[in-house]
């Protein structure tokens, strides 16, 4: 490795992308911030191009016109072949020497740990979970929702809410109190009504997102079926985490188990003391953590490993972005 290796680091999620370009040393010589990334909505050479004018910002910042290695950490890399895919399209933009793709939840999961071992389970809109260890090996899910079989994130869980407070109101399910909350949160008198406003777009369809903290407050008032409701994400998220430590052979050591993503960030008394009482029971050596830092920071240290940067140089870079 040589004083002027470089690594691009890249972050880039549905809603926003971060960009850093640091040194093997661990220094943080310029950052960037661009749109969303987002292929299947507006297909990969228009994701791809906008990538690139951030990554140019970013490298021209830095006085730089190549690196030595691209890190990128993406969302709707789901597969390994779209990983493949996603690389090619971006070893043609970014200007570096090698080239690495990896779903963006590898990101969230390096930021937390101090070496490339551990799981981490993301509960954002969504819900996903990756896991890792410095040999190579890592553990992952498909993560595309119902049909490759998750439950849950804050879009999941603001229809289940609904799904409970319709029935309850019209009488075909329990009574909850999600039925007066949710309505109320738009300032409407019933669950009907906001089905209709959401069915009509009067209340814009990404506004279902404000629903999940209302389930989550709900839930924290003793509302049964809300709390039932908070209880099955945990579920899911352990069921996640458990799964890769296994593949892993990871349940027999202390491991670090990240929670990440909006849902867990959030850290609901309901939600994350629930998983941390079963991973006691279900996977004792487990250690789990939330964790807040900038996913770009991840997608960093992902690089500098590539490098084979010092632990000096991952401090330094840790500490630039607070940590």
């Amino acid at each position: 490795m040589g004083v002027t290796a470089h690594v691009l680091a890249i972050d880039a999620g549905n809603s926003k992308t971060d960009v850093a370009v640091v040194t093997a040393d661990g220094d943080v010589l310029a950052t960037a911030r661009g749109g969303g990334f987002r292929p299947p909505a507006v297909g990969l050479d228009t994701a791809m191009d906008d990538l690139a004018a951030t990554l140019a910002r970013a490298l021209t910042a830095a006085g730089l016109t190549s690196v030595t290695h691209v890190s990128a950490c993406l969302a709707n890399a789901d597969f390994p072949v779209e990983e493949e895919q996603l690389a090619a399209a971006l070893r043609a933009r970014a200007r570096g020497a090698t080239v690495t793709v990896r779903n963006d939840t590898f990101a969230i999961l390096r930021a937390g740990v101090t070496e490339p071992r551990g799981v981490a389970v993301v509960c954002g809109a969504g819900i996903n979970c990756v896991g890792m260890r410095p040999d190579g090996r890592t553990a992952r899910f498909p993560a595309l929702g119902r049909v490759s079989g998750d439950w849950g994130g804050g879009w999941g869980l603001s229809e289940e809410a609904l799904w409970h407070a319709s029935r309850a109101e019209d009488g075909r399910g329990a009574s909850t109190a999600l039925s007066r909350a949710l309505p109320a949160h738009f300032g409407l008198p019933s669950v009907y009504a906001l089905v209709e406003a959401l069915h009509l777009e009067h209340i814009p369809p990404l506004r279902r997102h404000e629903l999940t903290p209302v389930l989550f407050a709900t839930a924290a008032g003793g509302d049964a079926t809300a709390l039932a409701i908070v209880q099955r994400q945990a579920e899911e998220v352990v069921a996640m985490a458990v799964v890769a430590l296994t593949r892993l052979d990871l349940l027999s050591e202390e491991t670090p188990v990240l929670l990440g993503g909006g849902v867990l960030a959030a850290q609901h008394p309901q939600l994350n003391d629930h998983i941390a009482r079963l991973l006691t029971d279900r996977a004792p050596k487990a250690v789990p953590q939330v964790v807040t830092s900038r996913p770009v920071l991840g997608a960093a240290l992902l690089g500098l490993d590539h490098v084979g940067a010092r632990e000096a140089a991952q401090e330094r870079v840790r500490a630039h972005y607070g940590v």
